[in-house]
């Protein structure tokens, strides 16, 4: 657990508490519950507040400050489904940020900012080391109050944002609750889940019968699977042994389906979240929306264009010197890796920077790259051309090339109206042949479909791997990756302490690669990206090894003793702002068994 002094950033607590950034502004709201959901959340952060106060003067007990956290805590979350949802930036950023450093950009410039909110407060407050933060606990609650004081007035002044559908919030707060609540995302100190996902599901209900809309449904569906849910988070409240598969198919998948058959004929999300609305299923193939994260729009995509696509991707002669594709890297049969530690350049003896990833699920991203360098896949493409150690050419010498070819002047004149061989079609050919490798048939996601059955070892491991191991809170369900739910609209990197070698391999030191600090993203050149990188995802992961931006681990047992032992902070090496929590996860032999075991399940190899 990582804690920070705030003493020194005045003037950035002003900033943030005066600024927000609702979606609309100006409708007067007729919510009575969602008003009143409000005004109690308001009280019970001056409460919080007070409390803090008090526990900075000795007065009250820690227990005495952890039940004000919890009862702030539980009533911010019978809201939390309206305000994250119409106030995503103020909430993600001030209300509820994570409990890490993050970059914020200001006009041209970018600050490097200390977290603040109520994950901050959870870790603080539950930690060992709550009794040595008194100061801090008190700033950041006096600094989330008058945060949030300041937007409450503002929405008492202007009215409440409201969007054109009624259940997109409702939906995006099951997303939410399955992937950050229940896996100790949002709880990182107290792993209070069940109790506040009772509270969720209270608010959902609340607000069902509070709003006239809904009387032009049936919600009684609905709200039985609610009490039956609250029932069964109200028995089941240990953290290790909730099961998190019985929780998604009784209660989530069944809510999430049901709220979409109402009203899914407005998506007031479609330039924001890469969340496919007309998705019934977080484990199918279209619940991301791949033309999101591309420049390729789906009315230009066709047969055709894949088929070019793919022939592009396998041609040697698009590289200076005739040698290398894009295969050459991503080979289909080792699910479009190349199984080396790192790739090779186009010079003899030599390799590029890092280990070649997975284009499987590649396309559902808002970043490439291991040091997230490029922010669209057409992008990503673009740096290999360039790059010196891989293809060594240019769009213009490519297309050149192309142009005398008769079988890309008929390819091209079928994939397009215009039939012209210029750059833009030919990146789109590229990226409608990438934007296909989506993998969503395993059998872990047929099995979560009902589909089949899986084996006992991969549902623990499942269970372990959203729970105890805390893999889920950087590889984030269900593409099991660092694209960051609910919204699926940006990506996390990490600071893992990655070593040079194996930790069975003494003496171990961290890998030398430095990592997104070292970017050409200027903004981002900060302290905190210092050995940072993508989180990419685990699907396909028993054919895809070696691991790491480094290649050095050779087998997902010696990832997984990595993870085991709490990183490179956890192996007692020196890492700055490692964010993998450093705390040794105590897992059993059997238990990293069952956790590869579900990695295992999560093979799908079919689209190629």
């Amino acid at each position: 657990m990582r804690f920070y002094s705030f003493a020194a950033v005045l003037f950035l607590l002003v900033f943030s508490a005066m600024s927000f950034n609702p979606v609309d502004k100006g409708v007067k709201s007729e919510d009575t519950f969602i008003n009143n959901g409000l005004s109690e959340f308001k009280n019970k952060l001056e409460n919080l507040k007070l409390d803090a106060k008090s526990f900075s003067e000795d007065k009250i007990s820690l227990e005495e400050l952890q039940k004000s956290l919890k009862n702030t805590r539980n009533s911010f979350k019978e809201i939390e489904f309206y305000v994250a949802y119409h106030y995503p930036e103020f909430t993600k950023t001030h209300l509820n940020a994570a409990p890490l450093f993050h970059i914020e950009a200001a006009g041209t410039s970018a600050y490097t900012l200390p977290p603040e909110g109520l994950q901050v407060l959870d870790e603080m407050i539950f930690s060992d080391e709550a009794l040595e933060k008194k100061d801090d606990i008190k700033t950041i609650a006096d600094f989330l109050y008058n945060s949030y004081a300041s937007f409450y007035l503002s929405t008492v002044k202007n009215g409440l944002s409201k969007g054109n559908n009624k259940t997109l919030h409702l939906r995006i707060e099951l997303i939410r609750i399955y992937t950050l609540g229940v896996t100790g995302f949002d709880t990182p100190g107290s792993l209070n889940v069940s109790d506040e996902t009772v509270h969720a599901f209270s608010g959902m209900q609340k607000y069902l019968h509070d709003d006239p809309y809904f009387k032009n449904y049936n919600i009684q569906k609905a709200n039985e699977i609610l009490t039956d849910g609250i029932n069964y988070l109200t028995k089941n409240t240990d953290f290790e042994t909730f099961d998190r598969i019985e929780f998604y198919k009784k209660y989530i998948q069944p809510l999430y389906e049901e709220f979409g058959s109402w009203d899914g004929r407005t998506d007031d999300l479609k330039e924001f979240s890469g969340w496919n609305v007309g998705n019934k299923n977080f484990f199918s193939s279209d619940f991301l929306d791949p033309y999101f994260y591309t420049l390729l729009k789906k009315e230009e995509d066709n047969g055709d264009l894949r088929k070019l696509g793919k022939e592009i991707f396998y041609d040697q002669n698009v590289s200076n010197n005739g040698k290398m594709s894009c295969a050459t890297c991503h080979l289909p049969e080792n699910a479009f890796t190349d199984l080396k530690a790192k790739s090779p350049s186009n010079v003899e003896g030599k390799t590029v920077l890092r280990n070649s990833p997975s284009l499987y699920n590649a396309v559902f991203a808002k970043r490439f790259f291991y040091d997230l360098r490029a922010f669209y896949l057409e992008q990503q493409a673009e740096h290999v051309i360039y790059n010196k150690d891989e293809f060594n050419t240019s769009y213009e010498s490519i297309i050149k090339k192309l142009k005398t070819k008769p079988e890309y002047r008929k390819a091209f004149k079928a994939a397009f109206k215009n039939g012209e061989i210029n750059k833009e079609n030919f990146s789109k050919a590229l990226s409608s042949y990438v934007a296909s490798l989506y993998s969503y048939e395993s059998d872990f996601d047929r099995f979560m479909r009902n589909e089949r059955e899986i084996s006992s070892d991969a549902k623990k491991g499942f269970n372990l791997f959203m729970g105890k191991a805390n893999c889920a809170t950087c590889h984030f369900a269900p593409n099991f990756s660092g694209l960051v739910p609910p919204f699926f609209n940006e990506n996390e990197s990490e600071v893992l302490g990655v070593t040079a070698k194996p930790i069975s391999q003494k003496p171990l030191e961290l890998d030398a690669d430095q990592g997104r600090i070292n970017s050409p993203v200027k903004k981002e050149n900060s302290w905190i990206y210092e050995k940072s990188f993508k989180t990419v995802t685990v699907r396909n992961a028993a054919l895809t090894k070696p691991y790491f931006h480094n290649g050095a681990f050779n087998t997902l047992e010696e990832v997984m003793d990595f993870y085991n032992e709490g990183g490179g902070e956890g192996l007692s090496l020196q890492v700055k702002n490692q964010t993998l929590a450093s705390d040794k996860l105590n897992l059993s032999q059997t238990e990293i068994k069952q956790i590869i075991a579900f990695l295992n399940s999560l093979t799908d190899v079919s689209r190629k």
